[in-house]
């Protein structure tokens, strides 16, 4: 990783830093005074203003060409308090000659210093490298300064705003698939039920990107709202097999039997092709297509695991929910 910092760390010309001492400051004077008295004196105040022609022109009173080209008409100037007394200005200021700033940048009226890195990502991970110095590195540098403070612009910034506006959309998304399988099945668990499947899509696609060697990215991510709708097919088919069977009569237990063998097939060969249809784009490895292989990873692996888990999960659901209704059925007799 290459740390760079521009211009505000790059010394500027010499310069006079005057502070008021604490003798001036009891008797009356600002540093803001102090620092108008020595302007005035070297830049100049505006006496008036002259109209010659088209042009405009200042009168400017101030110490001679001379006398502000030395530094010792400085040490030897008078500063005038507020009840007409004046001062040496050895006595009402501390001079530090040293260098200042070529560039001084502020935002909402603090001064910033921005500090840019490349990353080399054969060797490292800038996500990883944010986490490690905020956790490990810039909490002492607050500790050892209180005055300052950080914050993470760029791309982390903009990731952390795609993430804010993804969770958004994510349990946007939830709550719409809740609100449309819970209208057909007129009721409000059996929707739990289908979207259990979730979950384990979302397990599916974190160990896809393990087997295959990637980093979860922001595509990734992304790719997961989207998984959270395609997952819940399998289990949606399942359920709506066995309301079905259910309203004709048929028992529980055989219901269920029913629903696994009649739908094992269609939805086995519906993520076997699903996950053969992304494979060559999972495998892919032309630098045009590499970063659409983590959204790849996330739908291929997703479907898959939470298949396997669908066709376990989804009955043991279903009779656990009948049996509760049971025990509750008997309780209100």
């Amino acid at each position: 990783m290459c740390l760079t910092s521009p211009t505000p760390f790059v010394k500027g010309k010499q310069e006079l830093k005057i502070s008021i001492t604490a003798e001036a400051e009891l008797l009356g004077l600002t540093l803001s005074d102090l620092g108008k008295q020595v302007r005035q004196a070297f830049f100049g105040e505006e006496a008036q203003r002259i109209q010659r022609g088209r042009d405009e022109i200042k009168v400017m009173v101030r110490y001679p060409s001379q006398e502000r080209r030395l530094l010792h008409n400085l040490e030897i100037k008078r500063i005038r308090l507020h009840d007409g007394i004046e001062i040496p200005f050895s006595v009402a200021a501390d001079v530090l000659y040293d260098r200042g700033y070529s560039f001084i940048e502020r935002t909402d009226r603090q001064r910033t210093v921005d500090i840019t890195a490349e990353i080399d990502e054969a060797k490292a991970n800038a996500n990883e490298i944010i986490s490690d110095m905020t956790l490990n590195v810039l909490p002492r540098l607050l500790e050892a300064y209180p005055e300052v403070s950080y914050a993470l612009e760029g791309e982390q910034r903009d990731q952390q705003e795609a993430l804010g506006s993804l969770k958004q959309g994510y349990v946007l998304a939830l709550l719409m698939i809740y609100a449309l399988l819970a209208i057909p099945f007129r009721s409000y668990v059996q929707p739990l039920i289908v979207m259990a499947a979730i979950p384990f899509g979302v397990v599916g696609a974190i160990w896809g990107h393990v087997i295959m060697g990637l980093d979860l990215t922001l595509l990734s991510l992304f790719e997961l709202v989207a998984l959270a709708g395609v997952v819940v097919n399998d289990s949606l088919v399942m359920v709506d097999f066995i309301n079905r069977a259910r309203a004709q009569g048929v028992h529980l237990f055989a219901a269920i039997r029913e629903a696994g063998l009649a739908r094992f097939r269609p939805i086995i060969l519906t993520s076997l092709t699903t996950f053969a249809g992304l494979a060559p784009l999972l495998f892919e490895r032309s630098p045009q297509a590499r970063f659409l292989i983590p959204m790849a990873v996330s739908l291929a692996f997703g479907v898959l695991f939470a298949t396997f888990i669908t066709l376990v999960l989804v009955p043991v659901c279903y009779m656990i929910l009948e049996d509760i209704r049971q025990v509750f059925s008997k309780d209100g007799e």
